[in-house]
């Protein structure tokens, strides 16, 4: 069995519908909520649903005992969150305590770190996940800081020598998107705010540059799509002589003009877009440009091929969006 946390979640009920459809037996934690969050699990039920509050005594009995790996991606993830308290206790103490479930018990264990990690990194350079870099990261925000601490626990941890799982991967996540994502609320992808707004007429709105260097529009991210995250997973999984920090990104930074038109062509409306002031709260923590060093990953033996922006954006309009049907 394969324990995913998170896994009725964006990423984990991929993944755990990647994993169901592949004929492996999969468990997940995590709540389900009054919504329709449930939908993103419908089509692939999982053989049980832990709620996160069992997960440790689950973990310490013996119904256990058949976990061959965890996939740890739940965390509170909002970039806005501000109960620092609670986020610790959900990003960083829980994560510790699944680490070293899995360092007693054997099994391999993959976690979700993020691009939030880099703050506000200029330069190619900047974005490189060679765990020596790692006290130079000042992440914007409160989840960005959370993730960076538990990287930094996990390499301060190996450098001692404790005990350690017998794999061992953190995953940089950068800007996923695809189907699933419906219950993310405010930090659903840009793709589907863009698509929503030029499948109800109107522009595509792009916030204005909030850095003189930078033009309007020309703010780039790595955008992933959600399939090539699943895809490095099972791979990890399948390859577990890789341990590592990694970046999980295509590699090519894409500016949020080449977004808004990839959007508007997949929906097949006219490229408008209309340009707005960055909301006074986003200043100082906007993060104008990232790309995934992907060197890393593909010296590790990863040579599969990442899907271009047109190509998944057309996916996941094409065959979601447009469709009705945004789940997998």
């Amino acid at each position: 069995m394969i324990l995913v946390t998170g896994g009725a979640g964006f990423i984990g009920s991929c993944l755990q519908g990647e994993l169901h459809r592949r004929g492996r037996r999969t468990l997940i934690s995590d709540w389900l909520g009054g919504g329709d969050k449930w939908r993103n699990i419908a089509r692939h039920p999982p053989e049980r649903i832990i709620e996160p509050a069992q997960l440790i005594a689950f973990l310490d009995s013996r119904e256990a005992s058949g976990i061959e790996a965890l996939v740890h991606l739940g965390a509170i993830s909002e970039t806005t969150a501000r109960d620092g308290d609670l986020v610790w206790r959900s990003n960083v103490e829980l994560s510790r305590s699944l680490w070293d479930w899995c360092a007693r018990a054997g099994v391999p264990f993959l976690y979700a770190s993020s691009a939030a990690t880099y703050g506000a990194a200029d330069g190619l350079e900047a974005f490189s996940d060679d765990p020596a870099r790692l006290d130079r990261l000042r992440p914007l925000n409160l989840y960005g800081f959370s993730k960076h601490a538990f990287d930094l626990q996990v390499m301060g941890r190996l450098a001692r020598g404790e005990p350690a799982p017998p794999q061992w991967v953190g995953l940089k996540f950068f800007n996923v998107y695809g189907p699933n994502e419906l219950h993310k609320g405010s930090m659903i992808s840009v793709v589907k705010v863009k698509y929503d707004e030029v499948a109800a007429g109107g522009p595509a709105r792009l916030f204005r540059s909030d850095r003189p260097e930078v033009a309007d529009g020309a703010q780039k991210r790595d955008f992933i799509w959600v399939g090539d995250v699943v895809e490095v997973i099972l791979w990890l999984l399948d390859h577990p002589q890789v341990s590592g920090l990694f970046n999980c990104g295509t590699g090519v930074g894409r500016s949020y003009t080449d977004l808004a038109h990839a959007v508007c062509d997949a929906a097949g409306r006219p490229r408008r877009i209309e340009l707005i002031d960055m909301p006074a709260a986003l200043h100082g923590q906007y993060q104008s440009f990232t790309q995934a060093d992907m060197s890393r990953l593909r010296a590790a033996g990863y040579d599969r091929q990442f899907t271009s922006l047109e190509a998944g954006i057309c996916r996941y309009v094409r065959e979601h969006l447009l469709a009705g049907d945004p789940h997998l």
